[in-house]
């Protein structure tokens, strides 16, 4: 590739591109950060975006595409057409190549599971736990409770996937029952479980303070799975493993944003995160327009997210921590590069209960996957 890539292009072994194909949402959620605008995606812009990155994208470098929302899904046809783009354009590389699509699993019907499974898209369903939990937060825009629709879909998308993730997010009213959630949502028949904080909440003491015991429970949650032979993946505890066994976060694991990641709006305003798209002041994050490509190498090149807390800088366990997360610092802080306190005491509760866990379970082997940097394996 010639050095007029766009700088973005050569910085790391694979992209990540997020795919706002609308704004519209049948879910009005407490904590949603994405700006409801009631607009889709045009074909058009489609068309451009997808040209963009599998015109520019190094042939040696994997490029996933992502699709999200808004509820995707409320454009399934448009969904369709935009794989069809992917998949029959000349630069597409089949074997280096991955779809996703991030639901809030209020959609789901048999065409939808037949086409996600022929185009290979993987499923990522939002659901916050039971439904004293999850109602508390994601209802209809007409107020109606969603957890029964929502575990429903979960249920069907067990028997109609091998493997799917469904992400839990949680709140300081919330926090407690994380352990709960874990048992619900494997007792449904979920095998990777992400666990993820609301950005936008408040986070005091009182909440880090619980850290320690909580993540113990659900560390203890994990243990129990691989002794019956039947591992859960838990984000928070399985990426922490395999950076301890495998000496760290890798170069091309930390936060890329707006040089590995970028996020595309419905209008085709580019990002250097899908979080960062939908923010309260968007505008403040963009890097460019999709057929703007001088703008966005530009600023590109000036985003940093290395920590620079001065608590950072001189921690022993910093190269096990994602104090690399550009928008989780941005949204705690106001800024790419500062750590959070609650971030901090999360990362160093996890990093402690996966330490006891490598201990108990002292068979390495059976985390062979983390070793390979490939953790997800463990639950198919």
């Amino acid at each position: 590739m010639s050095d007029s890539t766009p700088y973005f292009f050569r910085c790391s072994k694979f992209l990540k591109c997020t795919l706002f194909v609308t704004d519209k949402c049948n879910l009005d959620c407490s904590y949603c950060y994405v700006c409801k605008k009631n607009s889709s995606m045009s074909i058009e812009t489609a068309k451009k975006i997808v040209d963009y990155i599998l015109l520019n994208s190094p042939k040696d470098e994997e490029i996933q595409f992502g699709f999200f929302g808004g509820e995707p899904l409320l454009e399934f046809d448009l969904i369709k057409e935009i794989t069809k783009l992917i998949k029959t354009h000349k630069n597409f590389r089949q074997y280096q190549s991955r779809i996703s699509l991030a639901t809030n699993g209020t959609v789901f019907s048999k065409e939808i599971a037949d086409f996600l499974i022929e185009n290979d898209i993987a499923v990522a369903i939002s659901c916050d736990g039971p439904s004293e939990i999850q109602d508390l937060n994601r209802k209809f825009i007409d107020g109606a409770k969603s957890s029964k629709i929502v575990e429903s879909n979960i249920k069907k998308a067990v028997r109609s996937f091998p493997s799917f993730q469904v992400t839990a997010v949680y709140s300081p009213d919330t926090i407690e029952y994380l352990p709960l959630v874990v048992e619900y949502l494997s007792g449904l028949g979920v095998k990777r479980i992400s666990l993820s904080h609301n950005v936008l909440s408040k986070w005091t003491k009182k909440e880090a303070d619980m850290l320690a015991e909580i993540y113990g429970l659900i560390g203890r949650q994990f243990i129990d799975s691989y002794l019956v032979k039947n591992p859960l993946y838990i984000n928070l505890i399985d990426s922490k493993i395999a950076a301890i066994l495998r000496g760290g976060y890798t170069v091309f694991e930390k936060c890329r944003m707006g040089t590995g990641e970028l996020a595309f709006s419905t209008e085709g305003k580019i990002y250097p995160c899908e979080r960062l798209a939908g923010s309260i002041n968007p505008d403040e994050h963009c890097i460019g327009y999709v057929k703007d490509s001088v703008n966005i190498q530009m600023k590109s090149q000036e985003i940093s997210t290395s920590a620079r807390n001065s608590e950072c800088l001189d921690c022993g366990i910093k190269k096990y921590c994602v104090n690399w997360c550009g928008c989780s610092n941005f949204f705690a802080t106001g800024c790419y590069e500062r750590v959070g306190p609650f971030v901090c005491a999360s990362e160093k509760a996890a990093i402690k209960v996966a330490y006891e866990i490598i201990r108990e379970i002292k068979d390495t082997s059976v985390f062979c996957h983390h070793l390979n940097g490939t953790p997800l394996m463990n639950a198919f």
